[in-house]
Formats: structure tokens, C-alpha cells, sequence
């Protein structure tokens, strides 16, 4: 079986970064996500915010929620907000089942 690496698109936003992860996020792949949402925390000048799209995200398992939850704790200790977008049904659930709905910001669009 073959593990397609994640692709992760990163865009510049006038008060942060976005970033468009591509594939699943999984055991395999989260350590590649955490390295992008590390970097765009450390960016100077300090983004206002950083949108993770998961529009083009079909399947995300434990490992890729924990990668998150400590993007949120690395967000609230710099300062900066963490909204994530475009949860499919099947991702959305994961975050309702673990209670994590209510502690993200989540919208269905990056704009908001």
C-alpha cells in the first residue's frame, strides 16, 4: 500500500495565514500538518489568525485531531486565533463525538 504524502497549500491572509491541507491526516501524515502549523505560528510579524481549510481533508484519525488540539494550545499561548473551515460531515463528527466542536472556532468558509 502506498502513502501519498499530504500536500499543504499555504496562503497569505491580511491578518494571518491560511492553510489547505490535501488528503487524509492520519498517523502517517499529521507530523507534516503539525510542522506547516508550527511554522505558521513562529511567522513574524505574529499572525492575527491561522485558518486551517479541510475542505480537501476526507478522513482524519486521532493522531490528526491531537495535531490540532495542540495547534490550539500553541495558538492561545502566542496570541494568535485558530479557526478551522470546511469540516466534511465525516470530519465534523470526529469533533462532535470528542466534545472538540465547542472548543475550536469553526466556520464553513476561511472568510468566516
Amino acid at each position: 500500500m502506498t502513502i501519498h504524502p499530504i500536500v499543504i497549500v499555504q496562503e497569505l491572509l491580511s491578518d494571518g495565514v491560511l492553510l489547505r491541507p490535501s488528503g487524509e491526516v492520519d498517523m502517517a501524515r499529521s507530523p507534516a500538518l503539525r510542522a506547516k502549523l508550527q511554522e505558521a505560528f513562529r511567522a513574524r510579524p505574529q499572525p492575527r489568525r491561522v485558518v486551517v481549510d479541510l475542505t480537501l481533508v476526507p478522513y482524519m484519525d486521532s493522531s490528526g485531531v491531537a495535531t490540532l488540539v495542540e495547534a490550539l494550545q500553541s495558538a492561545s499561548r502566542a496570541g494568535t486565533e485558530l479557526v478551522l473551515c470546511g469540516l466534511s460531515p465525516r470530519v465534523k463528527s470526529i469533533f462532535q463525538i470528542s466534545r472538540l466542536y465547542s472548543i475550536f472556532t469553526i466556520s464553513e468558509t476561511p472568510g468566516g
